[in-house]
């Protein structure tokens, strides 16, 4: 089983009450954290896609989960991300419109040592996908089905 956290389902719920300032960064970085966590000690993989400006936020999300915690560091140039950009959200942010935007007019910080790179800047999106899903399947532990592995306490706990 696997989930996707990303700036879209988050924003709209859990994290609905925070912006963009480097305060509301952290907090949002620490409830994906925590929240990745728990799915993850559910048994699930959960890919969580967020920029991350802050290494010391990703260093804190690590700690939630802290044998669980893989960093892939999507990597692109701001003008690769800028020439990508979906939802226009790059101009605006050149334009003025809005404020502390990552690579705009706040900073963004390389994670020091990700556990796997990913060029998206030299890769088509194929490649990078086969790239992480290769990447899961190599070193991700995988836990059985639910059931069988409650089947298996239940057969501790009798003996």
């Amino acid at each position: 089983k696997t989930y996707v956290l990303d700036g879209d389902n988050v924003r709209h719920g859990l994290n609905a009450d925070l912006g963009f300032s480097p305060e509301d960064r952290t907090e949002n970085v620490r409830r994906i954290g925590e929240v990745a966590a728990l799915m993850a000690d559910a048994g699930l993989i959960v890919i969580s896609a967020f920029i991350s400006p802050y290494q010391e936020d990703r260093n804190r999300a690590r700690a939630a989960a802290p044998n669980k915690f893989n960093e892939i560091h999507v990597s692109a140039d701001l003008a690769t991300c800028e020439d990508r950009d979906p939802k226009g959200l790059y101009k605006k942010a050149r334009a003025g419109e809005i404020a502390e935007f990552t690579g705009i007019d706040s900073p963004y910080e390389p994670p020091s040592n990700p556990e796997m790179v990913v060029d998206t800047q030299n890769n088509d999106v194929a490649t990078c996908v086969e790239q992480v899903l290769r990447y899961v399947e190599e070193r991700v532990e995988l836990k059985k089905n639910a059931a069988q592995e409650l089947g298996k306490k239940e057969k501790a706990i009798a003996v």
